[in-house]
């Protein structure tokens, strides 16, 4: 099991999977936007997504843990 970390503090722009996704490592699966940019967050290892913990429009600070990856 891996926990998906922000690499950053900013808002959560898009979510690209859904729970029960299965990802590869390396698959964007999140889009953070800070300062009017976007940066996209990439699953760090393969599984299925087993819970998202960050909605489209929260705010995250950095090292917060966006989705937890089974």
């Amino acid at each position: 099991m891996a926990d998906l970390i922000s690499p950053l503090a900013g808002k959560v722009w898009k979510v690209q999977v859904a729970v029960g996704d299965k990802v590869e490592v390396d698959d964007e699966v999140m889009i953070l936007e800070a300062m009017k940019m976007e940066t996209p967050v990439y699953a760090p290892e393969s599984g299925t997504v087993k819970e998202i913990k960050a909605n489209v429009g929260e705010s995250v600070e950095e090292e917060q843990v966006l989705m937890v990856i089974e």
